[in-house]
């Protein structure tokens, strides 16, 4: 909020954010960067060395590759989620554990865990994609947007 739009605080009020802010935890702001960054790349050479092993040891293309690769991440995620694992994982490396892919797997594999006691229709499959649907949703929308733009922008190029 900008100074001009800020209401006028009563003293006690503003006694009681200046005793809370002088009491607020510091945050290791470049430490956690650091720790986001190494533990995101470590994840994505992961997934770069299955990538690899399926490249070299099954023959598959460098493109064919890309869709056993991601769904052997996913189940490492869900595996170590379930185990309890990536909580532990993700208090250390913070937004490195948020890697789309993994970061996906583990936030629907947490809610399935956590709703399972209401049955598996209505308590794992209703709350486990309702974080889902909504990045289901956006991906398709921007997917579509990319596209549209894409068509014209050729379109575009086509005429000259």
């Amino acid at each position: 909020m900008s100074d001009q739009k800020k209401k006028k605080l009563k003293e006690v009020q503003e006694d009681y954010q200046a005793f809370a802010k002088d009491r607020e935890i510091k945050r290791p702001v470049a430490k956690n960067c650091l720790m986001a960054f190494l533990f995101g790349g470590t994840v994505c050479l992961i997934g770069q060395c299955i990538q690899t092993f399926y490249m070299r040891f099954f023959e598959f293309t460098e493109k064919t590759a890309s869709d056993p690769t991601v769904a052997t991440l996913i189940f490492i995620s869900a595996l170590l989620t379930g185990l309890g694992v990536y909580d532990h994982i993700g208090q250390v490396a913070g937004a490195g554990t948020a890697v789309p892919v993994t970061g996906f797997a583990n936030s629907i594999t947490s809610a399935a865990i956590e709703h399972r006691t209401e049955g598996y229709v209505l308590g794992v499959g209703g709350n486990m994609f309702k974080l889902a649907g909504s990045v289901i949703v956006f991906g398709v929308v921007a997917a579509f947007v990319i596209a549209i733009v894409k068509t014209i922008v050729q379109g575009l190029g086509g005429l000259s």
